[in-house]
């Protein structure tokens, strides 16, 4: 390979990992012309338009996207032989992305943001909605590089390391009449539900646990997030099985009161996930090592208070 066309793939990978050719610009340390005459050569040598405008965006065609697939792996090979990355956190601007729900971003990012402005004061963390569909396709698409999830099974190429267990406390508006007496499972299948749902489904993990013991509950509300879903709790007759880290701080100042669940429900392990791709990149594990740190932490900290809230 030509070392022009070698250029040329490593304009046309940073146009798609940014999906723009100003960031892509930005990202290799070149003018917005330079990386447009780029596109220009790639377009001639390899006879395809390769992208398209998309009012003020640009889509790949099929052709580039095809490319991409086969071509960013072996390209951060031969990258990473030539030219080893270091990542100093002291001076890097570098650019992290993460998908993650919101729940995980109220019990982690002020740490992480904190622990940025003491140790790494460049770096900026862009939070990408996470939602169960998604998960694999921004990681082998690079759209991200960390995603934070429920443990599931991934494809080979996706390498994922355990974070933490997440219990649950059924939780309520202080006075509401399940505060008061025993909290039986006909009460709790009796009351008014609110179910965070990612997927949009209003069937969750709950329902499931009941349908095996022939028991229903009526989800009256359904939220694709956590700010909403404690709102709406401390407002109204509501009540909700919520990760207990995601409603600590509702628990301790009294806007919320949780009770113990009637039936068993399982812990959720929370892991994150990279690509092999990131796999040797310094600067993605001193972000996980970060991460795993803070939520670390949190978890040891929240099962110390726990039991004295969620009873």
């Amino acid at each position: 390979m030509r070392t022009q066309e070698l250029n040329l793939l490593m304009v046309f990978d940073a146009i798609m990992t940014e999906n723009s050719i100003t960031k892509a610009a930005e990202r290799l340390n070149m003018t917005q012309p330079a990386v447009s005459n780029a596109v220009s050569r790639m377009r001639h040598l390899w006879k395809d338009e390769l992208f398209v405008k998309d009012g003020r965006k640009i889509q790949p065609t099929i052709h580039a996207q095809d490319l991409w697939a086969r071509i960013r792996d072996p390209l951060k090979v031969i990258v990473d032989a030539m030219d080893p990355y270091v990542f100093d956190p002291a001076t890097s601007e570098r650019t992290f992305r993460i998908a993650a729900a919101d729940g995980v971003v109220d019990i982690a990012w002020l740490q992480l943001r904190q622990l940025i402005e003491a140790e790494a004061p460049g770096v900026a963390i862009h939070t990408v909605p996470y939602t169960i569909i998604n998960g694999e396709r921004v990681l082998n698409d690079a759209e991200v590089d960390l995603l934070i999830a429920p443990t599931s099974l991934m494809p080979s190429l996706i390498t994922s390391e355990f974070l933490y267990e997440s219990g649950y406390c059924c939780v309520m508006r202080p006075g509401h009449p399940l505060t008061e007496g025993e909290f039986t499972l006909d009460r709790f299948t009796a009351a008014e539900h609110l179910l965070i749902s990612l997927s949009g489904d209003s069937f969750g993990f709950v329902d499931q646990i009941l349908a095996e013991i022939g028991r229903t509950r009526r989800v009256a509300v359904t939220v694709n997030g956590f700010g909403s879903a404690t709102r709406l709790i401390a407002n109204t007759d509501l009540i909700g099985m919520l990760p207990s880290l995601t409603v600590e701080a509702e628990l301790l100042s009294g806007r919320l009161v949780g009770r113990k669940s009637p039936v068993e429900i399982p812990h959720t392990r929370i892991s994150a996930y990279w690509h092999k791709r990131s796999e040797r990149d310094p600067g993605i594990l001193w972000l996980r090592e970060k991460l795993s740190y803070i939520l670390r932490q949190r978890v040891f900290k929240h099962q110390e208070i726990l039991s004295s809230f969620c009873k």
